[in-house]
């Protein structure tokens, strides 16, 4: 039968340690696409937590140096917060992006079909290697990508597009919001003066 001190010292800390390394990578990645999004408040708090998760794990790692075990775990706790952090970034599709689409057949059935699903959209007239083309631009928000996707396939199948990162957007026709929640500073106050 195990101990005690040979439970806590084998399995739990270095568990805890890898949980809490795969916890604050997490965080890291959250907060550095908050920070490129603009999320001003959000980024901070996030911060926070972020290193006082980390000088909680590196903490035990630098109390029991002797023991390679909690290397490992630090270590792969490390490598599994960069995937949990990627995924949590997939599922929050943040910002917007440019999608271009380039077709030879005729554009205005495809910008008809993005008009009436509430996006804005330029068409100009181009040449490509096959002859004319038409070129059609539309800004979504990324959580949209798949929406737009499926428009561009439903009308044109062979049609060319691309999808780009856009930094900062200002006025132009976009869906309308779907805003869970406000992170202003004024409504999180506004809220808590409710809870009162």
């Amino acid at each position: 039968m195990f101990s005690g001190s040979f439970l806590y010292t084998w399995i739990i800390l270095p568990l805890l340690i890898f949980a809490a390394r795969v916890l604050d990578v997490s965080m890291g990645t959250v907060r550095v696409i908050f920070i490129s999004r603009g999320f001003k408040y959000l980024a901070p708090i996030v911060g926070f937590f972020e290193i006082l998760t980390w000088l909680l794990a590196i903490g035990q790692i630098m109390k029991n140096l002797s023991h390679p075990l909690y290397y490992i775990a630090y270590a792969g706790g490390f490598a599994m917060g960069n995937y949990v952090g990627i995924c949590i970034a997939d599922k929050l599709s943040l910002g917007v992006v440019l999608v271009r689409i380039v077709t030879t057949k005729d554009a205005l059935p495809l910008v008809e079909g993005l008009r009436a699903a509430d996006y804005g959209v330029t068409s100009i007239d181009g040449h490509g290697v096959s002859g004319e083309v038409r070129v059609v631009f539309t800004i979504v928000p990324r959580r949209e990508i798949n929406n737009v996707v499926e428009l561009i396939k439903k009308f044109n199948p062979k049609a060319f597009y691309s999808v780009e990162e856009i930094g900062y957007v200002e006025k132009g026709i976009f869906p309308p919001k779907k805003i869970w929640f406000d992170y202003s500073p004024s409504n999180l106050f506004r809220l808590f003066r409710k809870g009162k």
